[in-house]
């Protein structure tokens, strides 16, 4: 199988400042492709410790994907050490320079300066990839059956020189398997209950099938994945194994696509020709931010309400004021009358609510910091859970955001 190393650059990754998102999405997208992502390294704006890396991944991938440091500032160091690497020169690429003149003199409309036309400088060894989304073109190379590609580390303007010319060039420069992919989501169960669930079938596997358990907040993710010259072959028998693996897991599944919850409870809903809306008092508009930010989700949520303050959940969603003097807006008897209140004020079919105390402070002896409340359902029945969650302020959010997602989910489910 084919090898890749990705190198991010950029002393500001070190430290924190900027999240390497991009060598995660490369990495998506070269599996997908068939190609093996042996390591994944980030180093700063050092020559010497750029230098070492290059030696050190070429010794152990085919592959070597170059992210950062091809900026018009002086610490952009990439594009004069790839000319002292592959013992070259810069000269002007003309497509690069024409396309940095169009940026500024059409598309910004701005003057331009000396600085921004050395982007246009390339390493005269390389193939040039135009830059489609910015200035800084990338640069191809290949040396001792090894190919070296540099591009910007603006993710957008990665991911298009990515799509458009890298991955095409790299499935015909090299043999590429077959790479089957099954995904499944279950929610309500931990990791570890799940592999014991699962073992006898975990070991059962062919070889060239792989069990991945990929954890996140309140879900697990199982993938399979088949590895093989033969794509009908691998297809039929991953197929086979994740019928299998669905049949063991069913009770705690949520979909068997590679989605997020927040998808799979949209195409739910869709499917039902339902509609949505939110009362969000802890979570203070996370679930309607997870269910907004898919497409399309305009055609089954209706909208949402963050009534943080006891005041707006009286006025506006209509909580009776000696629920919350008696029981107070942590409890179940409120997220069951914000449930009432929002199916109300939207009119939708569905609605979600949630009231809790997220931290560091605000708990009680008898309300401790992460007891939450969460509410599902409709104008006949709601359904409601308590919670209670020991993680920080920013957790306890996307633990009860899962939470009710999930609710609502069964909920819907459940209703005949």
């Amino acid at each position: 199988m084919t090898n890749a190393s990705i190198i991010t650059i950029g002393d500001e990754l070190l430290i924190g400042q900027v999240i390497d998102t991009n060598s995660a999405w490369m990495a998506q997208e070269l599996n997908k492709a068939g190609i093996w992502v042996k390591r994944r390294v980030a180093v700063g704006d050092s020559r010497d410790e750029i230098w070492r890396t290059l030696d050190e991944e070429a010794a152990v991938s085919e592959i070597i994907l170059i992210t950062g440091g091809l900026g018009p500032t002086a610490d952009d160091i990439t594009k004069p050490l790839l000319c002292d690497y592959f013992h070259t020169r810069l000269i002007v690429n003309e497509d690069a320079l024409q396309n940095v003149k169009y940026i500024f003199e059409t598309v910004l409309q701005r003057p331009m300066i000396e600085r921004n036309l050395k982007q246009a400088e390339v390493p005269e060894s390389c193939r040039v990839i135009q830059n489609k989304r910015g200035t800084a073109p990338g640069m191809l190379f290949e040396r001792d059956g090894k190919i070296f590609v540099s591009m910007p580390g603006v993710p957008h303007e990665m991911k298009g020189m990515m799509t458009d010319e890298v991955i095409p060039f790299l499935q015909q420069k090299f043999k590429m398997p077959f790479i089957a992919h099954r995904t499944l989501l279950t929610a309500g169960v931990g990791e570890s209950y799940l592999a014991d669930h699962i073992h006898a079938f975990e070991s059962g596997l062919p070889p060239a099938i792989r069990l991945a358990y990929l954890p996140g907040y309140a879900m697990v993710r199982l993938r399979l994945t088949g590895l093989s010259d033969d794509a009908d072959l691998i297809r039929r028998e991953t197929d086979v194994q994740f019928s299998k693996l669905k049949e063991l897991v069913k009770e705690w599944m949520v979909t068997d696509e590679d989605v997020s919850l927040q998808e799979a409870l949209g195409k739910l809903l869709k499917t039902k020709n339902k509609t949505l809306a939110t009362a969000e008092s802890c979570t203070g508009g996370y679930v309607a931010h997870l269910l907004t930010s898919i497409p399309g989700s305009s055609g089954y949520f209706r909208g949402g309400l963050i009534p943080y303050h006891n005041d707006i959940k009286e006025k506006v969603l209509q909580v009776q004021g000696d629920t919350l003097s008696s029981v107070g807006a942590v409890s179940e008897k409120t997220v069951r009358e914000m449930i009432t209140g929002a199916l109300n004020l939207f009119h939708s079919d569905y609605a979600l609510a949630t009231s809790g105390i997220m931290g560091p402070d605000g708990g009680t002896e008898s309300k401790p910091v992460g007891t939450v409340w969460i509410a599902a359902g409709n104008r006949h029945i709601t359904e409601t859970r308590k919670l209670h969650f020991r993680f920080d302020r920013q957790r306890n959010i996307e633990l009860t955001a899962t939470n009710v997602l999930n609710l609502l989910r069964k909920f819907i489910l459940s209703q005949p």
